[in-house]
């Protein structure tokens, strides 16, 4: 590597104290390695091979790689440049995360420090062989090599050189390689705060190089990609190609918002050649033919750096607050992570602790979600699936509501109806008349007679009909406790995952929660056969007032139903509803007697139709207590208060010590995971600091050289054309385009840090306050400039058939 050092005044003023600050700030976050975690803004330079990618970074920079003419970056190299009052250069190894933790240890004890530049290129093959990089060997590496190099002559700026894109295959470049470095590249361009310089070379058409279409997927509204054309020298004067650049230049036929760039650098063939000689011929370049007709702002490296300075000032600026957000998102979700794997717990006091801790939230989580109290995140979304099952009150109180809902509508044998072959009647149940029902009571009655008179019945046939009515209950029951069985089960489950970590929560549920769910089921069957017994095997018996109150219902209703079909029949009518009687004299007699008649005279008949009611209000008694006591002696009492005590602190105390240490010892890879949480949670909370400390800063100012305490609000809506008013007109002109595409309200700020934009507005800045630098519109420009040089989205006049046709091919 080669130090050349520049000059130039673009660089002074270019960046304040607290502008430095803020970019150093970045840098420190990213060599901390939160980049692995959030995205953090960068420009990144992607090119296909042979592009002039690292003549553009020289040009940049000033650093010359030691990259032989025939190949090209093998790596992604962070070039990280900083306006400082001594030279230093330091080269590192980040290892990418897709190595294993061994290689990450050796990669990144590499670190390497110069106080001069001799020696640099040999730190260079150094790295490269840490990287098992070489000719022979492997010929990519997805490891960034991170460069800083610091000076009084350097711009402050930060930019990650990318692979260059491999169109097919060769004999030192295999297929696997070419994949590697697009994988490399598409990686980097689609992180949301990446700005993409994508270099394209004027020697070849652009509608074939792939980093267009790259760019193009990855920022589909070309929001965070400026474009940079390079070897326009190779252009012959006044032809189509030439015209095809210029309009590329423009930004006429492939937009991006933040415009195109064009650089004329030297040819690495042509010996040893100096900064200022390159910069001369640029201008020189620059100055005759159709060139002198575009902007200054878009021509030469000058231009250029000063340009990707406010760009990657202006990310950052407005990512800020999104980026501190998803901080916080993260450094919650590590904290929960840690939380669950606990404290470490080698000894047993360490492990029955642990057990300790997390049978005290079990508790409280029981106790909620008993109780309904539904307030810990624990029990997330009611509409989700999850959520619900954790309300384990609300599950049980609906499958109770569900059980008494099926047991009265199928818990019965027979269901008396007046056509048996026209009624719906539910699954399991036999529908009948009254009168097949007495039917079949007088042939159970024949066959259990005893020493009743006639015209009565024997007290026992109404259990042996009651009996048979009942007989689904325990078919009903069964089927509902295993229910809210399973639903309790699963219950324990979630809330053991959520308390503990996967290992131990899976050994707890092993362990504990399995035999004490199966000793509950067989408690509550049990429970359940003590409850069905007396309506199985005993006699009727019931004190409650219900029952008679239900047997006369039952009777009036019967009497009810026959008093007004004799008096439908007597009159001729469908319906007692309304009916029109005549002035002419009618006989009632006829009416009277079959009021009379209505007595059953089969004496046998009549005691079997008494026999059935006595059932049927003895059945409704007894089954409303029966739904009573299984929600209550049952599900409550045998299944929901025993789940307090299945994990409580008395139940770890009393643990033999075996069980605890298999519960509570810890695997090897939960020791790695709390390691690695660790240092992710610790490199997360260093970086919310660092941006927090910015939280409130305008980072560019009136004159783009100060910093002002204000909002972000206000620095991303920064106009970049009211900066420098001793520049030229065109870079004036540049700058108030990009004013128009990129620095526009949400043009580059992700939409998620405007209202905490404005809300940082609105509270640190008041609107008489003089921090609150109320920022100049640009000046119109004059119509002929405007045309000329503004990167217009209205499309011009039809463009000659070739240029139309490339543009189609591209698109």
């Amino acid at each position: 590597m080669v130090l050349k050092p520049f000059h130039t005044d673009a660089l002074n003023g270019l960046c304040s104290k607290d502008q430095l600050d803020l970019l150093d700030s970045v840098d420190c976050l990213r060599s901390q390695g939160i980049s692995h975690y959030v995205s953090l803004p960068q420009i990144i330079v992607c090119g296909d091979q042979s592009s002039g990618k690292s003549s553009v970074l020289e040009a940049i920079s000033g650093v010359s790689f030691p990259i032989k003419s025939n190949l090209c970056t093998r790596f992604p190299i962070e070039l990280v440049l900083r306006k400082t009052s001594h030279i230093g250069v330091t080269v590192s190894i980040v290892p990418h995360h897709s190595r294993s933790e061994s290689e990450q240890l050796s990669l990144s004890s590499f670190h390497e420090k110069l106080d001069g530049f001799d020696g640099l290129s040999t730190l260079i093959e150094n790295a490269k062989a840490a990287m098992a990089i070489s000719t022979h060997g492997k010929a990519f590496s997805k490891d960034l090599l991170r460069v800083e190099v610091s000076g009084p002559d350097r711009p402050h700026l930060t930019i990650v050189d990318l692979p260059g894109l491999i169109h097919s295959e060769t004999k030192q470049q295999s297929a696997s390689d070419v994949e590697l470095v697009q994988d490399v590249v598409q990686a980097y361009m689609k992180e949301p705060r990446s700005i993409i310089l994508a270099v394209v070379s004027a020697k070849n058409d652009y509608a074939n190089q792939i980093v267009l279409k790259l760019a193009r997927a990855a920022d589909k509204r070309g929001n965070r990609t400026l474009g940079v054309i390079t070897k326009p020298d190779t252009l012959i004067p006044g032809s189509e190609s030439e015209a095809m650049y210029v309009s590329l230049a423009r930004n006429q036929d492939v937009e991006f918002r933040l415009g195109w760039h064009v650089l004329k650098n030297m040819d690495s063939e042509t010996g040893v050649w100096s900064l200022a000689d390159r910069d001369i011929k640029e201008e020189e370049f620059f100055d005759q033919g159709i060139w002198e007709n575009l902007s200054r702002s878009l021509l030469g490296v000058d231009k250029l750096r000063k340009r990707l300075s406010k760009v990657l000032l202006g990310q950052i600026a407005t990512e800020l607050p999104s980026l501190i957000d998803e901080i916080e998102i993260k450094s919650k979700a590590c904290r929960s992570r840690l939380d669950k794997l606990g404290e470490p717990r080698a000894t047993l006091d360490e492990q029955r602790l642990y057990l300790l801790h997390i049978s005290q939230s079990f508790h409280s989580l029981i106790k909620a979600s008993v109780d309904g109290t539904y307030n810990d995140l624990f029990f997330e979304d009611a509409e989700s699936e999850p959520g619900y099952q954790k309300r384990i009150r609300a599950v049980v109180q609906n499958l109770n509501l569900d059980f008494a809902e099926r047991i009265a509508r199928q818990g019965h044998r027979r269901e008396i109806v007046d056509s048996p072959n026209k009624t719906v009647v539910p699954k399991g149940v036999t529908a009948t008349t009254r009168e097949g029902f007495i039917d079949h009571i007088q042939h159970l009655m024949r066959r259990t007679k005893g020493r009743e008179l006639p015209g009565t019945f024997n007290p026992m046939i109404v259990a042996d009909l009651f009996l048979e009515q009942s007989s689904p209950w325990e078919a009903i029951t069964r089927k509902h406790i295993e229910k809210v069985w399973k639903a309790a089960k699963e219950f324990l489950n979630l809330t053991t995952i959520y308390i503990a970590d996967a290992a131990t929560s899976k050994a707890l549920f092993q362990k504990i929660f399995e035999p004490a769910l199966d000793q509950l089921l067989r408690t509550l069957n049990a429970k359940s056969t003590e409850l069905l017994t007396p309506h199985q095997k005993s006699h009727p018996i019931t004190y409650n007032q219900y029952f008679t109150e239900a047997l006369q219902k039952v009777r009036n209703e019967r009497s009810n139903d026959e008093y007004t079909r004799i008096i439908k029949d007597f009159f001729g009518v469908p319906s007692l509803d309304s009916v029109y009687l005549t002035s002419q004299y009618k006989d009632l007699r006829p009416l009277v007697a079959a009021l009379m008649q209505r007595t059953e005279p089969d004496m046998n008949r009549f005691a079997c139709s008494e026999a059935l009611d006595c059932m049927e209000a003895y059945y409704k008694v007894a089954l409303k207590r029966f739904v009573d006591d299984i929600a209550i002696e049952v599900i409550e009492s045998k299944l929901i208060s025993p789940l307090y005590d299945i994990f409580s602190p008395i139940t770890v105390t009393s643990m033999p010590a075996d069980l605890v240490t298999r519960i509570a010892s810890e695997s090897e890879e939960n020791r790695a995971q709390r390691e690695q949480l660790t240092k992710k949670l610790d490199v997360l909370m260093k970086g919310s600091e660092t941006c927090k400390s910015f939280i409130g800063v305008r980072v560019l100012g009136e004159d783009d050289s100060t910093i002002q305490r204000g909002s972000w609000f206000k620095s991303a809506n920064y106009n970049p054309s009211d900066d420098n008013e001793g520049s030229d007109e065109g870079f004036e002109v540049d700058v108030r385009s990009l004013s128009n595409s990129s620095y526009d309200r949400g043009s580059l700020a992700s939409k998620e840090s405007e209202p905490l934009s404005r809300e940082i507005a609105e509270r640190e800045v008041e609107p008489d306050s003089p921090e609150a630098i109320e920022i100049p519109k640009a000046e119109p420009m004059p119509p002929a400039e405007e045309e000329d040089f503004f990167f217009s989205k209205k499309k011009k006049e039809k463009k000659k058939s070739k240029v139309a046709v490339r543009r189609a091919i591209y698109e």
